[in-house]
C-alpha cells in the first residue's frame, strides 16, 4: 500500500482499506481465493513445490512463464516486500514467507492475506472491495461476488467485474467449480 501511495509510477490515489477479522469475512470469499490462488494452501509448508517444478519445466521448454505463488508467497510479498522481478526480491520472499509459515497458522495467513491483497485500483482487502465494488460488507458477499473478487486477482487494476467481461465470467465459474471440488467451506476447517 505504501508502494502504491508513494510511488512515481502510479498517478495519485486516495487508498481504500478497512481491516476485518476472518469471522467478518464470507467464508466463500476465503474459499473462492484459495481455489483461485492456491488450492494445496492446507497442505503446503509456503510453496507448492510441485507448481515450481512446473514454471521450471515450462522455462526450459519455451513457453510462456506463469506464476507458482502460494497465498503464504504473496502475503509475504504484499507486508513486507515490493513489486517487481529480480533474484534479491525472490530470495527475501523466501526467506520471510519461510518465516510466515513457522510463526503464524494458516488461518491468520489467510485472514492477513485478505486484508492486504489488493482487489482494484487502491481498494485493499476484502471489505474494501466488497464496499466499493458491490456496495454490501465482506461478511455478506455471495458466492458469484467471492469468485469475481477471486477471479480479479492476478491483475485487479485490469480485469473489470461491474460488469464482468466475458472472459471474468468465465474465469468465476471455473474458481466456483473448484470451491465446490475442494469441499466448499469445509476446506477452511482444515486451516
Amino acid at each position: 500500500m505504501l508502494q502504491r501511495l508513494y510511488s512515481d509510477e502510479y498517478k495519485p490515489i486516495e487508498l481504500q482499506h478497512e481491516w476485518r477479522d476472518l469471522s467478518q469475512i464470507s467464508p466463500s470469499l476465503a474459499v473462492s481465493v484459495i481455489a483461485s490462488e492456491d488450492q494445496k494452501f492446507a497442505d503446503h509448508w509456503g510453496f507448492d513445490v510441485d507448481a515450481i517444478q512446473q514454471v521450471i519445466e515450462d522455462g526450459q521448454a519455451g513457453k510462456k512463464m506463469r506464476g507458482a505463488s502460494t497465498i503464504s508467497q504473496q502475503l509475504a510479498k504484499n507486508l513486507f516486500l515490493w513489486s517487481g522481478r529480480s533474484w534479491v526480491r525472490k530470495g527475501l520472499e523466501v526467506y520471510f514467507t519461510a518465516a510466515t509459515e513457522v510463526m503464524l497458522p494458516k488461518r491468520r495467513i489467510l485472514e492477513l492475506y485478505l486484508n492486504v491483497a489488493e482487489f482494484g485500483d487502491g481498494v485493499y482487502g476484502a471489505e474494501a472491495a466488497a464496499q466499493t465494488i458491490f456496495g454490501v460488507p465482506a461478511a455478506a458477499l455471495s458466492s458469484q461476488q467471492s469468485a469475481l473478487l477471486a477471479a480479479r486477482l492476478p491483475s485487479p487494476k485490469n480485469y473489470a467485474i461491474q460488469p464482468p467481461s466475458d472472459y471474468m465470467k468465465k474465469r468465476a465459474r471455473w474458481i466456483q467449480q473448484q470451491v465446490i471440488q475442494l469441499g466448499n467451506e469445509a476446506y477452511l476447517e482444515r486451516l
